[in-house]
């Protein structure tokens, strides 16, 4: 009997910390949970709000993304300390435990805080904005994306190449789109005993007949090479970045079909052959 005495007294003492510990951190716990829950909520309804207001006010897209994301993690870091603080947490201590970390986590995230800087730097500064054609790293493609640590190119083989923003900052970039027109650069060769200046005149139709070409700068054809087998002309449409790749290769496909209408020869390489009797 006094070991079933001592079981129930033992259970007892555990049931009433249990009650006590209940009583002291249940509210803290459930207020906690409610305060995360209807603080994100909240910051929903900010991020929505901010967007619209930028919208309104013609922000360009690449800074609307950028500081819609950094204003997302701003106030997701004050919801966090603000639900530790209610479960009784000493924020004062914590934070110096923060800084700690961060001054930790900063000297080995030295990168990570360069494509920050850089991405900063870019959004100040405008190098490019999200649908233009760019060239940097040695990648090709149209931005899609400026994010605070990195930039997403969109390749013409439709691959998606990720590139950070330090290095985008700090290295050469070329804007294909800023100038709103880019030159596309052909070779096309005839055979010696063609009339040079008929060839020019048809390839130049060419150009002329395809709307996709612009007027203004006029499109240009010169001999470039006298080469071994061929007279070569340098073929120079202009056209909107967008059209870029179109004019590129129906100017290939419409200069071919034209000359052979024209009856003029586009040359291939030719060998000699020369065997030596015994």
């Amino acid at each position: 009997m006094e070991d079933a005495g001592q079981v129930l007294e033992g259970s007892q003492k555990w049931i009433d910390q249990g009650f006590k510990f209940i009583t002291e951190f249940g509210p803290k716990v459930i207020g906690a949970i409610l305060i995360y829950i209807v603080g994100s909520w909240v910051i929903k309804k900010i991020m929505k709000v901010l967007k619209k207001v930028m919208t309104k006010n013609n922000y360009d897209e690449s800074l609307q993304k950028f500081l819609i994301n950094l204003s997302s993690w701003a106030l997701k870091i004050f919801l966090i300390i603000t639900v530790i603080s209610t479960l009784g947490i000493e924020t004062t201590s914590l934070a110096a435990v923060i800084a700690a970390a961060g001054l930790a986590i900063g000297l080995a995230l030295q990168g990570s805080l360069s494509n920050f800087a850089g991405g900063v730097l870019l959004i100040i500064f405008k190098p490019y904005k999200i649908g233009d054609v760019i060239e940097a790293q040695g990648t090709l493609g149209v931005v899609k994306e400026i994010e605070i640590f990195t930039t997403k190119l969109v390749t013409p083989d439709n691959k998606l190449a990720i590139v950070p923003n330090g290095a985008m900052a700090n290295g050469n970039i070329i804007n294909y789109t800023a100038e709103g027109k880019m030159r596309v650069d052909l070779t096309i060769g005839v055979g010696y005993g063609e009339d040079i200046k008929q060839a020019k005149e048809v390839l130049l139709n060419v150009l002329e007949s395809n709307p996709k070409v612009l007027k203004d700068p006029a499109p240009s054809v010169n001999v470039s090479e006298l080469a071994d087998s061929s007279v070569n002309f340098a073929v120079r449409p202009y056209a909107s970045p967008t059209d870029y790749w179109d004019v590129y290769f129906e100017t290939l496909e419409n200069c071919k079909i034209a000359l052979d209408k024209a009856g003029i020869e586009i040359p291939y390489p030719h060998s000699v052959e020369i065997h030596k009797d015994a």
